[in-house]
Parts: C-alpha cells; sequence; structure tokens
C-alpha cells in the first residue's frame, strides 16, 4: 500500500519527536512493505517567522494532496505577544477547521511497569484505559460574536444539533469496539448548549442498546477522573469541556509525553499529534519522550489507513520498550535506564526490525 503523509513538524520539541515518528513510519513501511511517501509543510511559530502566517496556503495546499497529517508541536514564548491571529495556535485551530476534523480522540492507558509515574496511587492508576472523544470544531471556541473591548469581553457557545448528533455517534461507535460503555459530560443543569447535548444523547442511545450510557456534569467528571478513573471507557464531551478534561486525564499516565491523539473526519482523514505541547525549554537538548508522537503513527495507521495489524506493532514495540526498562526523564523511576530521544526511538525502531526479522525467519520454514 502507498501513501502520503503530510509531517509538519512545528515548534520546540515537535522538531525532535516528529524526527522520531516518522523513522518508526518508515520502519513499518519496512516491516509490512507499505510506500509512505513524506511531504513537509509549516505550521505554528516556524510558519509565521517564515511566511507571516500561522497557517500558509502551501500547507493547506500539501495537506489536501495527503492521505494523513503528522504535527509536532505549535507555540512558545517567542510569539506570544503576537495578535490573536498571529499566534501559532492560530495555524493549529485553523487546519482543523478547514479540514472539518470534527472529533477528536485521546486514549488515556497506564502502561504496565510505569505506575510510579503517576501522581495517583497505584490501585487507581493500574486500570486506567479510557477514550476521550471530544468535539473540536464547534463551542465557545469558534462561537460568534467574539470580542474584546476596553470595558468587557464576549464569547459565543453555539452548537446545532448536527454538530452535536456527529460527535456522538462517534463516541457510541467506538464504545462498541471497547468496553461498550460512554459517559457523556455536559453542564446541563445551567447551560442551554448541555440540555440539547444531553438531549441529542438520549435520543441516540436507543440506536445502540449494547452500550451503557452514563451523564455527568463536567464538575463530577472532573472528580471522578481523580477518584475512580478506571470507571471510564469512552467520554464524549464538547470542546471546551473536552479541553479540560483530556488534558487532566492525561496525567494519569505520569506524562503528557506518552499520549498520543487523533483529529478526524468521518471519511478517515486525519490530523496525528501528541498531546504535549512545544515545550521550548527543553528543546533541542534531546530528552524529549518520543512516545506520544510515535504512538499517534499507531493512531494514523488505524484510524485512517485501516492498518490494525500495523498499529498494534507499534504499541506493542513502545510498551515493550518500557517493560524492559527503559525510559525518558519525563518518566524516570528506579531501576530504569534513561534514554535520550534519539536513543529511545532507536529502540523502539530495533523492537519492530526484531519482530520483522523473526517473521521472515518463520515464514523461511512454511
Amino acid at each position: 500500500m502507498k501513501k502520503t503523509v503530510a509531517v509538519l513538524h512545528g515548534d520546540g520539541i515537535g522538531q525532535e519527536v516528529t524526527e522520531s515518528a516518522v523513522k518508526v513510519l518508515q520502519s513499518i513501511g519496512r516491516r509490512f512493505d507499505h510506500t509512505f511517501q513524506i511531504e513537509k509543510g509549516l505550521i505554528g511559530g516556524i510558519a509565521i517567522d517564515q511566511t507571516g502566517n500561522p497557517l500558509p496556503k502551501e500547507t493547506v495546499e500539501l495537506c489536501e494532496k495527503s492521505d494523513a497529517v503528522l504535527l509536532g508541536a505549535v507555540g512558545g514564548p517567542k510569539w506570544d505577544q503576537n495578535p490573536s491571529e498571529l499566534r501559532p495556535e492560530r495555524g493549529l485551530l485553523g487546519i482543523r477547521k478547514h479540514f472539518g476534523l470534527f472529533a477528536n480522540l485521546r486514549p488515556v492507558k497506564a502502561i504496565k511497569g510505569m505506575s510510579e509515574a503517576s501522581p495517583l496511587k497505584d490501585h487507581l492508576s493500574k486500570d486506567v484505559d479510557m477514550m476521550i472523544v471530544r468535539e473540536l470544531t464547534g463551542g465557545l471556541y469558534f462561537g460568534e460574536p467574539k470580542r474584546k473591548t476596553h470595558n468587557g469581553a464576549v464569547d459565543t457557545m453555539s452548537y446545532s444539533r448536527e454538530e452535536v448528533e456527529r460527535i456522538v455517534e462517534q463516541g457510541f461507535e467506538l464504545a462498541r469496539l471497547r468496553k461498550g460503555k460512554v459517559t457523556s459530560v455536559d453542564k446541563a443543569n445551567v447551560l442551554e448548549t448541555s440540555k440539547l447535548w444531553r438531549e441529542v444523547v438520549e435520543e441516540k442511545k436507543s440506536h445502540y442498546p449494547d452500550v451503557e450510557v452514563e451523564h455527568l456534569l463536567v464538575d463530577a467528571a472532573a472528580m471522578k477522573l481523580i477518584t475512580q478513573p478506571g470507571s471510564f471507557d469512552v467520554v464524549v464531551t464538547e470542546n471546551l469541556f473536552g479541553d479540560i478534561l483530556s488534558d487532566e486525564a492525561s496525567v494519569l499516565t505520569g506524562s503528557l509525553g506518552m499520549l498520543p491523539s487523533a483529529s478526524i473526519r468521518s471519511d478517515g482523514f486525519g490530523l496525528y499529534e501528541p498531546v504535549h505541547g512545544s515545550a521550548p525549554d527543553i528543546a533541542g537538548l534531546n530528552i524529549a519522550n518520543p512516545s506520544a508522537a510515535i504512538l499517534s503513527v499507531a493512531m494514523m495507521m488505524k484510524y485512517s489507513f485501516g492498518m490494525e495489524t500495523e498499529a498494534a506493532a507499534v504499541e506493542a514495540a513502545v510498551y515493550s520498550v518500557f517493560e524492559d526498562g527503559y525510559c525518558t526523564t519525563d518518566v524516570q523511576k528506579s531501576g530504569h535506564k534513561v534514554l535520550s530521544t534519539t536513543a529511545f526511538t532507536d529502540k523502539v525502531v530495533e523492537e519492530l526490525e526484531r519482530e520483522f526479522v523473526s517473521d521472515h525467519i518463520l515464514s523461511a520454514y512454511v
């Protein structure tokens, strides 16, 4: 199979971890006899510096000709004083909006042997395995009017029924592939948009009799993520709540550097990126954790390319490196050897290549 992947390194450690992800992508190609054509583009702060635009026209055109997009990270203090339209984050919001990437998928899963890295007690963190499904193109971040004056400011939270229906359906479909439970998070006791949200969930659940449905107000959900994180399967919620709750959930495993994400639409086209930021304080030091970027490649295999076996191989390789006693500085623990970004990546590639060699040896005897 041949696929074109647009690679947008972005800012800070995005440059480093994206290179790790590309190495793993190339390794998958060798092992499974696929061809991944890499096309590079600019986004975020580096795009502002070079083109004056956080999302250049050339980048949009590149992504339009690609089968999926791999992104590093955007942002940094260098651009903090820029006007809002020239902030690196505008590039990220713009690409999501342009391509209609309405569903953000964030898996949060405990890794065997790494519970020490979690701020929670082991009996709480060891069973964490959830998927947060966040609506990505509507709500408070995109609603109009949106303005700031000397005397005040206004943001508008707005949702159409269609926008709510498609993300809720995404949550139900994913639950069917997992443990069969959906937790819908809203603020229906206060917000009109949340009342619509809960109404839609109640309507849709009749089409999924095999899925258990739970409604939680967002404040209760925030508490339960800390006190009973193992009780969640699929969490579906709107843009603002999803932004906050997914970041809260991400620390359950101990580091943002270990968690991937996907922003997809109905036809499978998607943008894949680690959930961490650009971390300019450690950029260029070769110590960033590349796991999230590498696992984002696994999500690309699964959700955009339908390559379930390849996705599982990448996940297994990353988990195996941790289980073999290796880690990066952000999750270092007693008894583990701390590796640089490139050394950790090489270990993951070695694990994939080892399986590749084993497969060929076995096939020789068939």
